[in-house]
């Protein structure tokens, strides 16, 4: 059996000083999920958050799909399941990964399985035309454990998750646009200048405002209300002492563009 080496079936490289572009790079495989693989990503992970000049990851694949999921033929060689996950990132070494900075899944073919699961833990996602989107998972006997059992039904009406787990069909990617799964879709030679294009967007904006905001906001659905009010009244408070919170407001009434420095 071949060697796999994790800097090699993941990809990572800078977009300008503040992005960068992560990519799954088992094409010959539809980017299945292999042991190298999540210990890759779990490292690409680890990339972007340890680097206080990147702001936004955009994550793809390369070839024909975005990811297939776990790769059944380690699976079926009698390899642990687990061996598919980290202790910090969970499946793939990135589902569960604690995550400060916005990540974008730049979906370009088929998401399905645990390749879903992955897009499903990114914050936002650009899709070409050509992507389709499943948990067949009970076609071969698993579960959608990787995050797809929780966070699919809170993506979409209750009743087309369960259709979608239940019967592990996929649905296409103009459907997933009008159901809110992802952003836009695009044309797929369109598809990573729109990501980068978002990103670029992201990054312009000050840092610690995105990255903050971010933490209260992907809490929404899991914290009552008056909890939420109350850290969001914190996060004012420590907003509004950095040096960032003063040099907005100065930049607009100078007529110039900010000029962040990340404190």
């Amino acid at each position: 059996m071949t060697i796999e080496n994790p800097d090699e079936v993941v990809q990572f490289r800078r977009e300008g000083g503040h992005v960068a572009v992560v990519t799954l790079n088992r094409p010959q495989a539809r980017n299945a999920v292999s042991r190298a693989l999540a210990l890759g990503l779990d490292r690409a992970v680890k990339a972007v958050e340890a680097d206080a000049a990147l702001r936004v990851a955009v994550l793809t694949g390369n070839g024909a799909a975005f990811c297939a999921g776990a790769d059944l033929k380690e699976m079926a060689g009698g390899d642990d399941p687990l061996s598919r996950s980290t202790p910090d990132g969970g499946f793939a070494g990135f589902v569960f990964a604690p995550r400060r900075k916005l990540w974008i899944a730049a979906v370009n073919g088929p998401a399905v399985a645990g390749g879903f699961e992955i897009m499903l833990a990114c914050d936002l996602a650009i899709a070409s035309s050509s992507a389709v989107f499943g948990l067949p998972e009970v076609k071969r006997g698993l579960a959608a454990t990787a995050g797809g059992l929780f966070r699919l039904p809170r993506r979409v009406p209750r009743g087309l998750a369960l259709e979608m787990i239940a019967s592990g069909d996929p649905i296409d990617a103009a459907r997933a646009e009008r159901l809110g799964l992802v952003n836009r879709v695009v044309a797929p030679e369109q598809l990573l200048p729109e990501a980068l294009a978002l990103a670029a967007r992201v990054a312009a904006n000050a840092p610690l405002a995105v990255e903050w905001s971010l933490g209260l906001a992907r809490r929404a659905t899991d914290v009552d209300e008056p909890a939420l009010r109350r850290e969001a009244h914190e996060l004012t408070q420590r907003i509004l002492a950095t040096d960032d919170a003063r040099e907005g407001p100065r930049a607009f009434a100078e007529h110039r563009a900010p000029r962040w420095t990340g404190a």
